[in-house]
């Protein structure tokens, strides 16, 4: 079942005010209802492959997964459902590729990239990330953060050393503990959530909450809705008028209707068990 028209989805990626290039990559399938942001890293035009090869190798196998007959069944040794599986594989798939690519191509030596990705069906959202990049949700008034950065200074927010507010104004917010091409393999970080009508998703790069506070971001939101094209828009405004040190990326997807898969008879019995 295609996604498109039940759910909107708005992209937008800029140099911003420092950077001479942007080494961020987005993708989206409105079919599939999937969304891939990457923020590369490491020597000249390196992080630009690091992303692109990610975004582009989720995407493929993202495709390639929803087209599978099984797509709405539970993974019964996780018990996620296999949306979250094929996203976070192809998550991991992209690891290894980058990591081979940076071995073997010494101009790409040191390169890797953060990611975050999300991939809707049957009235949920599985959500995908390593390192910093983010998801948030706007669902009525509440503005929610939906990942946890995986970042030197997240992990003492943890412990207690900062606050979430002190570490909103901390200068030291670029040192990630984890992403994608740096080592063999990488832990990829999944969540499921359901979706009601009227959500927005919002995911971005760190670009964006480094230079603009999270009530910014909610009431550029919050006041743009009719158009996320136009949100997109005033958030890279906003994220270059406060400097725009870092490329900065963004993608949303709000839901307009529900998409309720198709279920066959087996597969109703078999939800009626697990009720």
């Amino acid at each position: 079942m295609s996604l498109r028209g039940k759910i909107r989805i708005s992209e937008i990626t800029d140099t911003g005010r420092v950077r001479e290039h942007n080494e961020d990559a987005i993708g989206s399938d409105p079919d599939v209802g999937l969304m891939v942001l990457a923020d590369g890293m490491g020597g000249y035009n390196a992080g630009e492959v690091a992303s692109g090869i990610a975004v582009q190798t989720i995407t493929d196998l993202a495709r390639e997964g929803a087209a599978r007959e099984e797509r709405n069944d539970v993974d019964p040794t996780t018990g996620w459902m296999r949306q979250t599986i094929v996203l976070r594989d192809a998550v991991a798939r992209a690891n290894k590729i980058i990591f081979q690519t940076a071995q073997s191509q010494s101009h790409c030596e040191g390169m890797g990239t953060t990611l975050v990705a999300a991939m809707f069906y049957d009235n949920r959202v599985s959500i995908a990330h390593v390192g910093d990049s983010r998801a948030y949700r706007v669902r009525g008034d509440r503005f929610e953060r939906l990942t946890m950065d995986h970042s030197l200074l997240q992990e003492l927010v943890d412990r207690g050393f900062y606050s979430q507010e002190e570490a909103q104004r901390s200068t030291n917010r670029n040192y990630v503990t984890r992403a994608l091409g740096v080592e063999p393999t990488v832990e990829v970080e999944v969540q499921e959530f359901e979706v009601v009508p009227g959500d927005v998703y919002l995911l971005c790069s760190d670009g964006l909450p480094d230079m603009v506070e999270d009530d910014d971001i909610h009431l550029t939101i919050r006041t743009f809705n009719a158009s996320l094209d136009v949100v997109g828009q005033q958030l890279v405004q906003l994220t270059n008028d406060h400097g725009g040190r870092d490329n900065v990326s963004i993608m949303l997807a709000q839901v307009v209707q529900p998409f309720t898969a198709k279920r066959g008879l087996v597969q109703r019995i078999a939800n009626m068990f697990r009720a």
